[in-house]
């Protein structure tokens, strides 16, 4: 079934006459990335050419995606805008909170008992705005959304980092904060820096044990955790062709890594296969109407470096298959040569689990491929030295998995299938085989690898890599092993090597589902009743901020964040997911897996007022309580990985006026933005080294806050001595509107007031 066909009718109706009036404007060829961009401007109808990494844009998504860990903090921000229903189509998806422990069934019965009060909670908000709910062990939010509601040439926005992951049928996803999601269900047009444009060329095709994740793991390397901020990467050529609409979704979903705002590819053949073996055909039909207006103009692919800011080519023929980390994505190895760089470095060769699925791996393809490598074993006689562990994307690729025998397989070789949920991949994990922080190894199909990111253990090497490769070496139980070269032992003693593996792109079957999960919202919500309980522990309405206004004075360093500082560190998930919908308690976990510079330990802070030393959530509540507000530094790449918004509205609530960093990861940047802070750069780097332990901080000319003029910051040290340091900023004039107005919801509730 279509959802929503009406609304893709209207774009395909619009989106040729606007992509010709834009090629009209910028008098060039257009790359895909730059049609779908100027075919949902929030005014209609293109007018100007827009400068790549400058000009600030105004959009139209489509549509909205939650996941249920984001989606509560989103729809209790909502609650507030005074709208009867959202704008857009909108979905919640329950994949967060259910933790892998013992399997599906037990694991899902907990869940449903654990989190009732925000499963009920959000499937009763959804009802009343008319928001599609996908109740728990429906599936991972990206693979339901790809499995129902991506469309070629569509712009949607997600409130998880991973929204990107529609780009694998030509959509441009991206995700956001919370805050944005709610401009957008309230109606109102969805900012965007707009962005530069890297191009991939992909050549030749895939083979053997190379697979669509090592054309991600390659760029991840070639890029950087931060090489795409800021940037679409568009994927295409001949060997783009040649990948699967879930491989597609695959490279796509990891862009996340690098940075990227998103990553996409050109309709083609593959992504039609998809749509109608999904039930689609009539998108697909849709499509093909417009299908030159799918993809990117032809003079742009022939001569990539005139329209793209940046070129990569990858030939698919000669790409080695590759395992990334431990404790970053980017950190790019081969098979076969891990081997050697783990023992100079003292990482763990033994592996002690193998765990495929995540948002990024748990299509149907993907568990044919690695249940190729599992079925070699269970045939040649060899036991799997490493545990397992399994996470289909959705109910309805395990209903069909299960249906064509492709469980059983992993089953035979005493895998553990968990919940079609997100599970170890955010933390989610009640791992019983370590304790404490004993040094350990572990593969995986995720996405993200950063410390303590799977199981809370800061010394587990978590690496990256393909469903068939992270099976392979979960059953050799070695890092070291290479597949394409090494042999085993089988429980005969003899010598076995295993074959590459073979994949299905789409069942020969069909896909087949008795309940999909899903729960269609009424008509009318308006006797809809959503209550939220005072004393809860999990969910607390809440308070507008107040503004922080032009005087800063006499601000307390918090704490000089050294080093790596994603959102997993500013505001951990794992046992905290419970926490999300109140943002008080989960305040009580802001930045205490930054490592301070002064100490290097985490979660360990000076406390100015008394001497003494504390937690990061103490001393800012301290700081609160006495009306100083405090200020965080940081180093490159501040706020990488997730887009959950809880990492600045915990700074937010518990006093924190400014964050002061290297650079910003873009989706934090914005998000501190969102809820009236100071998102603030060094405009001389080395600066950062002047910062002391005991500054006290005074803004000189926040009164004078103002587009694209910087401010200057006095850093007064404990001896009495001074440091004037030179802050720039991004804000244009609208985003100075939310901090004068305290938040930008703040100013959504006062404009739809007046």
């Amino acid at each position: 079934m279509a959802f929503d066909i009406d609304m893709i009718k209207k774009v395909y109706k619009t989106m040729p006459e606007r992509v010709d009036k834009a090629r009209q404007i910028v008098s060039k060829p257009l790359t895909l990335s730059e049609k779908i961009l100027y075919a949902h401007l929030w005014d209609g109808q293109p007018t100007t050419a827009f400068r790549r990494g400058k000009d600030y844009v105004d959009f139209a998504p489509d549509r909205i995606a939650c996941q249920d860990a984001t989606a509560q903090m989103a729809l209790l921000q909502f609650m507030q805008a005074g709208k009867p229903k959202v704008a857009v189509p909108t979905t919640v998806h329950c994949d967060h909170l259910i933790q892998a422990k013992q399997g599906a069934v037990p694991d899902l019965k907990r869940a449903n008992e654990t989190s009732s009060e925000v499963f009920d909670f959000l499937a009763s908000v959804s009802n009343k705005y008319g928001i599609g709910f996908w109740k728990p062990g429906a599936g991972i939010i990206h693979q339901v959304v790809l499995e129902n509601y991506a469309f070629p040439g569509g712009m949607m926005i997600g409130t998880d980092s991973h929204t990107v992951n529609a780009g694998g049928l030509g959509m441009v996803a991206i995700g956001v904060g919370g805050a944005d999601a709610v401009d957008v269900m309230a109606g109102m047009a969805w900012e965007l820096k707009f962005p530069k444009l890297i191009g991939v060329k992909l050549t030749g095709s895939l083979s053997g044990w190379t697979a669509s994740k090592d054309v991600i793991l390659k760029v991840a390397g070639i890029l950087t955790v931060k090489g795409g901020t800021g940037a679409i990467v568009e994927y295409f050529g001949p060997g783009a062709k040649n990948l699967s609409c879930t491989g597609k979704g695959t490279i796509c979903n990891m862009g996340a890594e690098i940075g990227a705002t998103t990553s996409t590819f050109g309709y083609d053949d593959s992504m039609e296969r998809f749509l109608r073996a999904t039930d689609r055909s009539e998108i697909a039909d849709e499509a093909n109407k417009i299908r030159e207006y799918l993809t990117g103009d032809p003079e742009v692919y022939e001569n990539p470096e005139q329209y793209f800011d940046e070129v990569i080519e990858i030939d698919l023929d000669t790409l080695r298959p590759h395992l990334n980390g431990p404790f970053t994505p980017d950190l790019a190895t081969p098979v076969g040569e891990l081997g050697k760089l783990a023992r100079e470095k003292g990482w763990p060769i033994k592996v002690d689990w193998g765990l495929i699925g995540s948002c990024t791996n748990s299509s149907y393809e993907d568990l044919t491929r690695a249940a190729s490598i599992a079925k070699q074993a269970v045939d040649k006689k060899i036991v799997a030295k490493a545990d397992f562990g399994i996470n289909p994307g959705s109910e309805t690729i395990r209903f069909t998995a299960e249906r064509d025998g492709i469980l059983k397989i992993f089953e035979d070789l005493n895998a553990t299938i968990f919940t079609n949920a997100c599970g170890p991949c955010i933390g989610q994990w009640d791992r019983s085989d370590l304790k404490g922080e004993e040094k350990n190894t572990i593969v995986h199909s995720f996405n993200r690898n950063f410390s303590k990111r799977a199981d809370g253990n800061p010394n587990t090497h978590a690496f990256v890599g393909s469903p068939e490769m992270v099976a392979a070496i979960a059953i050799s139980g070695r890092l070291d092993f290479d597949p394409m070269n090494d042999t085993l032992i089988n429980e005969d003693g003899l010598e076995v090597k295993l074959d590459a593996p073979q994949g299905i792109e789409l069942p020969p079957r069909g896909f087949d589902v008795e309940d999909a999960g899903y729960v269609e919202p009424v008509a009318d919500g308006s006797n809809v009743d959503v209550s939220v309980s005072p004393t809860s522990e999990r969910l607390q309405l809440l308070t507008p901020f107040e503004p922080i206004g032009g005087s800063v004075k006499g601000a307390k360093l918090l704490i000089k964040a050294f080093g790596k500082c994603t959102t997993d560190h500013i505001s951990m998930a794992g046992p905290w997911l419970r926490y999300r919908g109140h943002l008080d308690n989960i305040s009580n976990n802001m930045l205490i897996g930054a490592v301070n510079a002064f100490g290097m330990k985490t979660n360990f802070v000076k406390n100015q007022l008394t001497g003494e030393y504390g937690g990061v959530p103490d001393v800012a509540r301290d700081y609160k309580a006495k009306g100083i507000y405090s200020i965080v530094v940081g180093d490159h790449n501040y706020g990488e990985g997730s887009s959950r918004e809880h990492a600045a509205m915990e700074p937010r609530h518990l006093g924190v006026a400014a964050v002061l960093v290297k650079s910003f990861a873009r989706i934090h940047e914005t998000n501190l933005k969102k809820q009236g802070m100071l998102g603030l750069t060094f405009a001389n780097e080395s600066d950062y080294d002047l910062i002391q332990e005991d500054d006290t901080i005074n803004f000189l000319d926040l009164d004078q806050f103002a587009p694209e003029k910087p401010l200057t910051l006095e850093f007064v040290h404990a001896d009495g001595t001074k440091d004037v340091i030179v802050a720039n900023h991004t804000y244009n004039q609208s985003q100075i509107d939310w901090y004068n107005e305290g938040s930008a919801l703040n100013l959504i509730k006062r404009e739809n007031a007046s």
